[in-house]
């Protein structure tokens, strides 16, 4: 499992934040400007490129910090 930084940094790509966005683990997804359906659908291709895990919008919905999130990649 990738550390969380390395985690947030494969994140922030997936995202593609048009402002640079300071992310910690602790982040709450609703808060990040960006944060919307095609924000997650990048997310989930990041999972399935990245970690070789199919998450759905239900595994997303279910997070609510970047640190949920990270805890799907284990």
């Amino acid at each position: 499992m990738d550390s969380i930084e390395d985690f947030i940094e494969k994140f922030n790509g997936a995202v593609d934040f048009q402002e640079p966005v300071e992310i910690t683990a602790n982040t709450q997804l609703h808060t990040l400007p960006e944060w919307d359906s095609l924000a997650a659908l990048g997310v989930i291709v990041m999972f399935s490129m990245e970690y070789n895990k199919t998450i759905s919008g239900e595994n997303l919905k279910n997070c609510n910090t970047i640190a949920d999130l990270h805890a799907l990649s284990a």
